[in-house]
């Protein structure tokens, strides 16, 4: 049984930190592409960042570049999300996900496994 348990998140001024972290298990990590993506209520799912199951490559959507930066560890099997800068705009449900089924997407359809979330509140 596949398992992505997030952590982190909490509430912050504009222009605080936050680091957001996805324990997984149940799964060959190592053979998994990872991301994050984000919801807000009465929203559509929004893709943040995810990095390639190499480690090689990693995607970030517009709103976030420069601010967010993911990065994985296979060892212990996780993968973070540092987000500097924060804005009210990012507030939101964190998602952590998981897809070993091709190439890498920003669809959230495409991925097949979701934790329960975690929730970031921005305060300007």
């Amino acid at each position: 049984q596949v398992t992505l348990v997030e952590s982190g998140g909490g509430s912050v001024q504009a222009g605080g930190s936050l680091r957001l972290s996805c324990a997984a298990s149940g799964l060959a990590f190592s053979w998994y592409h990872m991301g994050w993506f984000r919801q807000e209520p009465g929203k559509e799912r929004e893709f943040v960042a995810a990095v390639t199951l190499s480690g090689d490559r990693t995607y970030y959507a517009d709103s976030v570049k420069g601010r967010f930066t993911i990065s994985r560890e296979d060892a212990k099997n996780t993968v973070d999300l540092q987000m500097t800068s924060l804005k009210a705009e990012d507030t939101g449900r964190y998602y952590c996900v998981a897809d070993n089924t091709g190439e890498l997407s920003q669809h959230s359809y495409r991925w097949d496994y979701w934790g329960q979330g975690t929730q970031v509140t921005v305060s300007s």
